[in-house]
């Protein structure tokens, strides 16, 4: 059976040998590679039903990263009721305690960590509630006393007790596995279980021995949140090209094809696609104001390779410069094959970076009555788009798709880096801000997220744009950029609700 004759949503009776690493298979990473499943020996025989890539989740999930005061009922309650948030590779639900939920945690554990809630039922029925609770106190000596005894080496992962404040004394348990911090391998009667999609099974010999020879302080995911700080390209002059630059990105682990294949045409193409089709183009025009005469979508340019991608975007203005007045960048490096023995410690990287140059092509024109500036709104919708775009499906599921992974491990970007070729304030509105005296130079800075919110949802990517700009303010040694923010907000309410 070739991956193309493969549909999502049909079953298919599969053979798979023993001699196949552990890790799950999916036709829909493979790429244009097929694989003979038939007439092999010593195999395994199961059922396989595909599905979608968007609907896989987990790390990706807010909770995981929240503090404990942002554990509050009413987000748990929110996550159940998301018909997309079913079990994954990272996201488990247990009505209450059993052995098996010890078993999971040695899973998570040996892969790559997870979340379990306890007190949520598996299943979502309709006119069934979802969060039941359990007795948080015996639940929690339950896990302990089972870590404790089943567990070799015995570990115990971090657990938050998180109440219904209604008075029925029932809580939800949010256990947390770290794999970076887990005596890794976590055995159980000397066989290490590891975590597949939305169920538990055994390391192989290979899956073994590769924990077994991980160094003690070696990490699951790497730099999983942290890119590099871009730097402004220069002329032969010395002189800045760009306005600003801004970069966001991830680091991802790569799957056992990943971590040899290289780039096939047809992914970059549909990354490209994807990049084309989410939010960012809008939100790139944007930015010009109404300067923009002409635009290319994403499209492979410059340097291209069998491990590294590179799309670019461009608008330009009338005239035509010699450079583009707004370019985004989006940039995947897979990691050398050459000399790397072990796939674990294999990292590949997502780059996206946003060049503009709207105040150069003004200066440029000479036209004195033309004077740019970046309004509030304007950095809103890109910082928004930006975002979105990070957590598109379709943008998600092709990345998954080249790295050869689950995407529920494509990870949220959690911050964003400015670099400016001025002082920041003179790139912002002069009304409604006011300088600080003395408060000195900023020519950028860096955009930490708040882990505890979900940037797949509107209101929590709204959240942590306004909380960018407010620091943009801040930074930049002016006030009065809560006040804008707070305005625009307002004026894009009134807007909503106007008929037509």
């Amino acid at each position: 059976m070739r991956t193309k004759d493969v549909r999502v949503g049909q079953t298919y009776r599969c053979e798979v040998p023993f001699a196949l690493p552990y890790r799950r298979y999916r036709p829909e990473t493979m790429g244009d590679s097929w694989w003979a499943l038939s007439g092999t020996r010593s195999a395994h025989q199961f059922n396989v039903l595909i599905r979608p890539l968007v609907e896989y989740e987990g790390m990706n999930n807010s909770l995981f990263a929240a503090s404990a005061r942002d554990l509050t009922i009413e987000r748990i309650r929110a996550l159940a009721a998301r018909p997309d948030e079913v079990e994954s590779l990272t996201l488990e639900y247990k009505s209450e305690y059993s052995s098996s939920l010890v078993t999971t945690i040695a899973a998570m554990a040996n892969t790559y960590g997870g979340m379990i809630l306890v007190g949520v039922n598996d299943k979502v029925e309709p006119g069934v509630e979802r969060v039941v609770g359990v007795d948080a106190q015996s639940t929690i000596d339950q896990i302990v006393s089972g870590c404790s005894t089943i567990l070799d080496p015995p570990w115990e992962p971090a657990f938050f007790n998180v109440p219904f404040g209604d008075g029925s004394g029932r809580s939800v348990v949010v256990v947390r596995v770290d794999a970076n911090v887990a005596p890794r391998p976590v055995m159980i009667k000397l066989k290490a279980p590891i975590r597949l999609s939305g169920r538990n099974a055994t390391a192989d010999r290979a899956r073994l021995l590769q924990l077994a020879r991980e160094e003690p302080s070696a990490t699951v995911l790497p730099l999983r949140h942290n890119v590099m700080s871009p730097n402004l390209e220069r002329d032969n002059e010395g002189k800045s090209t760009a306005d600003f630059i801004l970069r966001t990105g991830i680091n991802l682990p790569m799957g056992e094809a990943g971590a040899w294949r290289p780039l096939s045409e047809k992914a970059v193409a549909a990354l490209a696609q994807a990049l084309n089709e989410s939010a960012f183009p809008s939100a790139l025009r944007n930015l010009g104001n109404g300067a923009i005469d002409n635009t290319t979508g994403f499209r492979p340019l410059g340097h291209n390779r069998a491990r590294k991608a590179r799309l670019v975007w461009q608008a330009t203005g009338w005239p035509v410069g010699k450079r583009p007045m707004v370019e985004a960048v989006v940039t995947i490096d897979l990691p050398d094959p050459y000399g790397s023995t072990a796939t674990s410690s294999a990292v590949a990287s997502v780059t996206i970076d946003i060049i503009s140059r709207v105040c150069q092509f003004a200066e440029d024109r000479g036209d004195p009555g033309w004077v740019r500036r970046y309004a509030v709104p304007d950095l809103a919708m890109l910082f928004d788009g930006l975002l979105q775009t990070t957590v598109d499906p379709k943008v998600v599921a092709e990345i998954a798709r080249i790295a050869d992974i689950d995407t529920a491990l494509v990870a949220q970007p959690r911050e964003l880096h400015l670099v400016a070729d001025r002082q920041v304030r003179e790139l912002l509105p002069s009304r409604g801000l006011q300088e600080i005296p003395d408060a000195g130079a900023s020519a950028g800075g860096v955009f930490r997220s708040n882990p505890a919110l979900d940037l797949r949802i509107g209101t929590d990517r709204q959240e942590q744009v306004d909380d960018w700009l407010r620091q943009l303010g801040l930074d930049a040694g002016l006030t009065g950029m809560e006040s804008l923010v707070e305005g625009f907000r307002a004026a894009e309410a009134r807007r909503s609700t106007q008929p037509g």
